[in-house]
């Protein structure tokens, strides 16, 4: 689905939004999956899994389901962004957490960033860029 012309992607069954935005929004190729929180339902008031392991594993699985709704997976991820509330206590167990969802020699580039908040008071937010193949 590769057009110049963005094609914005809300989908059904993937957490609703915190704010006025899309899940993911795709144009020449590539999908831009907007940053996912944790929470375990697609309701705004299902809660969050406790500690930052947990959470890491619930907003994997929301960015998976988005990618799913896009026809994607996460061997088509590029790019990632983390965002950690608390980054010196998290970082270590998030990285050992995160780097089971990718093999080795196939892990998109990364970025975290520790902030002083998030939404709803999650303690991690991931955002994700793909690339949808060529014919696809």
């Amino acid at each position: 689905m590769s057009t110049t012309t963005p094609v914005f992607h809300m989908l059904a069954g993937a957490p609703d939004p915190v704010a006025p935005f899309s899940h993911a929004v795709e144009a020449n190729g590539f999908v831009f999956v907007t940053g996912q929180m944790p929470f375990i339902g697609t309701g705004l008031d299902s809660g969050y899994p406790e500690g930052i392991e947990a959470q890491t594993h619930q907003v994997m699985k929301n960015l998976t389901t988005v990618l799913e709704g896009c026809k994607l997976g996460l061997e088509h991820v590029v790019q990632v962004r983390v965002y950690l509330t608390d980054f010196e206590r998290d970082y270590d167990s998030m990285n050992t957490t995160y780097a089971g969802y990718w093999p080795v020699g196939r892990r998109p580039a990364r970025t975290c960033i520790g902030v002083t908040g998030l939404a709803k008071g999650a303690l991690i937010e991931i955002d994700m860029v793909a690339v949808r193949p060529t014919g696809a």
